[in-house]
């Protein structure tokens, strides 16, 4: 019994980890993609750390990237700046990849 009782909460250990190491990858994958769109809208360094952040938060209003790619396309199509939907997904893949290599290359 107490052989399946530490199997079961090294289980629950791992996904707790694995819901952590996705949440920071998520969060890290936004602040790039924010920083890639304050690039396009030409904000400031004070601007762009702080578009960082609400893009980042923006994740928090549902789950799924939609409410990501709302706030995105929303704020680069009211700056003027020429991008689509599939831009927006387009790049949030790429910086999703660069965010986990980064995360994973930090804690190893």
């Amino acid at each position: 019994m107490t052989d399946f009782k530490d199997r079961e909460r090294g289980e629950e250990t791992k996904f707790a980890f694995d819901q952590e190491t996705a949440f920071k990858v998520a969060a890290r994958r936004n602040r790039l993609v924010g920083e890639w769109a304050a690039g396009k809208m030409g904000l400031t360094q004070e601007e762009t750390d702080a578009y960082k952040k609400a893009v980042v938060q923006a994740d928090f209003e549902e789950a799924g990237d939609e409410d990501v790619i709302r706030k995105l396309l929303g704020d680069l199509t009211g700056a003027g700046c020429e991008v689509s939907e599939a831009d927006i997904r387009a790049k949030l893949e790429e910086c999703g990849i660069e965010a986990r290599r980064q995360f994973m290359s930090e804690n190893n």
